[in-house]
């Protein structure tokens, strides 16, 4: 059986027969598999899973692979089985803190900071949006910053493009954690560890969060001009969030503040544990996730109550996961992608080759808002990572390239994105207006975390 890594210099010895027709065929045939995949979840034709599956296995029997689909799907779905795990398991600790309570000191500490001041204001929503987004669901991040700050925005008349602006870069921004949605679909789609991919791209991360502050700086600074400074008459105390409308956060019940000191703790633990990478992440999160439970939750009915709640949530992710490993399991071991990778390898001038790292991180923020995430990570980042191969970029440098802007920065402007609807239907902007406000702030956060990844070696010069 065919090794599924995706380098088309690997895979390129092992396709049939070595006829030269025949790998032009192997490669027709993914890029078929990949338009047919794209065309069919842009359309909504089917969902994701079922294309994520039933392409690649059509493809095989095509290919003459009938007898090796059960081999080469199992071997996709142990590669991306650590990555699944490890998403199951943040999205259920986050969930937790969040039903906890973690972040409503933080929230009312922001607007007690704030005291009416449009800067202020603007700076405290992406503090806020940035720890809330450490869950790496965008939609939870909506429904907690939209629903605290949008009376506050009212009651100062600030415009609600710069509320929906500000929370979409920070949300965008911290989708880089590593069970966020583009890391863990980089890692699945190229086999890739998370850490991998993350590790090296901490200081552009740090890079992004100064941009994202001073980015609010300056429009809350312009949102002030606009507003004009309230005489101390007019000035008054900021209303907290009353959490009684649609879509707001729920209402936890009073906690002991020695639970509340204990959550912190160990979610400051988990994370300086995940940095310096004492366990494999998945490991981390079982562990963290348990202990969470069990204190916050000493009853049974309760830690079920808990698992019945979010499991919805966890089994949407985990599942397009595990599909994308039969997906790119199937491709990679028949020897398609690196097919696909010669291909155009032979059409790249050899003076660019060794600049894809850099051209794949500046457009895929743009190409968000044409391609869904699942057709990008799935779909073309395999074939991309397969090309830089042959000019000797590594597969872990094309994933940091692509998570720099594809869904990282794009998601919260992108239409083809179901939480992007919250974002703008929660603050009541339309969609057109919030992209044509935010769009050149969200690309200067690619731009500058791409020059502190160029800076710093994690992606090539």
């Amino acid at each position: 059986m065919l090794d599924a890594d995706l380098s088309p210099l690997r895979n390129s010895s092992a396709t049939p027969a070595g006829l030269g027709s025949g790998r032009i065929m192997l490669a027709a045939l993914g890029f078929c598999t990949i338009g047919g995949f794209l065309l069919l979840t842009m359309t909504k034709r089917v969902s994701v899973l079922v294309a994520l599956v039933l392409l690649p296995v059509l493809a095989a029997l095509a290919s003459g692979h009938a007898d090796e689909i059960g081999p080469m799907a199992l071997k996709g779905l142990t590669q991306v089985a650590p990555t699944g795990i490890m998403i199951a398991f943040a999205v259920l600790y986050f969930s937790l803190m969040i039903d906890a309570g973690l972040f409503e000191p933080l929230i009312r500490a922001i607007l007690k900071a704030a005291k009416g001041d449009p800067v202020r204001i603007a700076v405290g929503t992406a503090v806020l949006t940035i720890c809330v987004a450490l869950d790496g669901d965008g939609a939870s991040t909506f429904l907690i910053t939209v629903s605290a700050l949008l009376p506050v925005y009212r009651r100062l008349g600030m415009s609600r493009l710069v509320l929906a602006g500000i929370v979409c870069l920070g949300a965008g921004l911290m989708n880089l954690v590593p069970w966020g949605g583009p890391t863990a679909r980089a890692a699945a789609a190229l086999k890739l560890d998370t850490s991998d991919i993350i590790t090296p791209l901490l200081p552009a991360l740090g890079a992004g969060i100064a941009w994202v502050l001073f980015a609010a700086y300056l429009i809350g600074r312009r949102e002030r001009r606009r507003l004009g400074e309230l005489a101390p008459e007019e000035r008054t105390e900021v209303p907290e969030p009353v959490g009684d409308g649609p879509g707001t956060p729920r209402v936890t019940a009073a906690r002991h503040p020695a639970l509340t000191v204990f959550n912190l703790v160990l979610t400051l633990t988990l994370l300086v544990l995940l940095v310096l990478e004492t366990m494999p992440l998945p490991v981390l999160f079982v562990l963290a996730f348990v202990i969470a439970l069990l204190v916050n939750h000493p009853r049974w009915e309760d830690q079920q109550a808990l698992l019945e709640k979010h499991s919805k949530s966890v089994v949407l992710v985990t599942s397009m996961i595990f599909a994308a490993g039969v997906f790119t399991g199937i491709l990679g071991g028949t020897g398609m992608i690196g097919e696909m990778a010669e291909a155009m390898v032979g059409v790249i001038p050899d003076g660019l080759g060794g600049h894809l790292p850099v051209l794949v991180a500046v457009t895929s923020m743009p190409l968000s808002l044409v391609f869904t995430p699942d057709a990008y990570y799935f779909g073309i980042l395999p074939v991309l990572a397969g090309t830089a191969d042959a000019f000797g970029t590594d597969s872990a440098e094309m994933a940091r390239a692509a998570v720099l802007g594809q869904m990282t920065t794009g998601f919260p402007l992108s239409p083809l994105t179901a939480s992007t609807f919250i974002l703008v239907g929660m603050t009541g902007v339309q969609l057109g207006e919030h992209q044509r406000f935010i769009f050149r702030w969200a690309f200067g956060t690619t731009l500058v975390m791409t020059a502190a990844a160029l800076a710093t070696g994690a992606l090539p010069l």
